[in-house]
């Protein structure tokens, strides 16, 4: 049984997560952090990571950016890996994320899905064929109206991915706007709708001469990140430090 605090418990993520492990044999979440206690948990919740005192395996964090510093401190000092999902992180404490790998196992990934994690996997091999080709890339993601970061931490992901098969010799283009000009080829733009509840939606497209690939994908519950946190923590725990992502999960 892997024994696991749930870091943002009260958020929409950590009750859908709370849910799916109440349900899973393998797992069980033992305490919470949140700064508000809804006083709907099974275990006891506690409002600053520093003030838990609860013994686990792993964290899994789905919480805020601000909060994710004091969190590094705390898996480092406790030697309790860390899988770690939230966005919108500074350079800074990505920095701090990688010095801290150094000393815990951290696995840091901007989506859990296994859908958005296999896309990764395929745009390299589209763009290995495209790019070349002089196709354009953009990417628009569609999230609800509550979500705060822009652009998603997803879809920096899968620009990322995109661009490392480009020796990252594109710039990415958030607001065209403010300048009058046309889009040159090494850019890779990226446009952010907000509205509604909307889950997650991701369109990578390659626009050619009169032909047009898209790549989608549609999260249509929350439950489909949940599920790949939960798998990650069950894989994370008991590992030696080092920086994982869900590559090393999904195998």
């Amino acid at each position: 049984m892997v024994k696991v605090i749930m870091h943002g418990c009260n958020g929409k993520m950590g009750q859908t997560i709370s849910g799916l492990v109440a349900s899973d044999e393998e797992i069980e979440i033992v305490a919470g952090v949140d700064a508000f206690d809804n006083g709907q948990n099974s275990y006891p919740v506690f409002a600053s990571i520093d003030k838990c005192d609860v013994e686990a395996d792993a964290i899994i964090d789905f919480s805020a950016a601000a909060a994710v510093d004091g969190l590094l401190d705390y898996c480092v000092e406790k030697q309790i890996p860390c899988v770690l999902c939230t966005t919108g992180l500074s350079e800074e404490q990505l920095a701090k994320v990688q010095e801290a790998s150094k000393k815990v196992a951290i696995l840091k990934s901007a989506n859990m899905s296994l859908g958005i994690n296999m896309l990764l996997k395929l745009l390299k091999e589209a763009t290995a064929t495209l790019a070349p080709a002089g196709f354009d890339i953009e990417i628009v993601e569609k999230h609800h109206n509550q979500k705060v970061d822009a652009p998603s931490g997803t879809a920096l992901a899968l620009a990322d991915s995109i661009n490392e098969e480009l020796n990252n010799e594109y710039k990415y283009v958030y607001d065209r706007s403010q300048v009058r000009e046309k889009r040159t080829q090494k850019e890779i733009g990226m446009s952010a709708v907000r509205g509604g509840t909307i889950v997650g939606d991701h369109d990578v497209i390659f626009a050619g001469a009169d032909e047009v690939i898209t790549f989608s994908h549609r999260a249509y519950s929350k439950a489909v990140f949940g599920k790949g946190a939960i798998q990650a923590a069950k894989f994370l725990a008991g590992k030696p430090a080092g920086m994982y992502d869900m590559s090393d999960v999904i195998g």
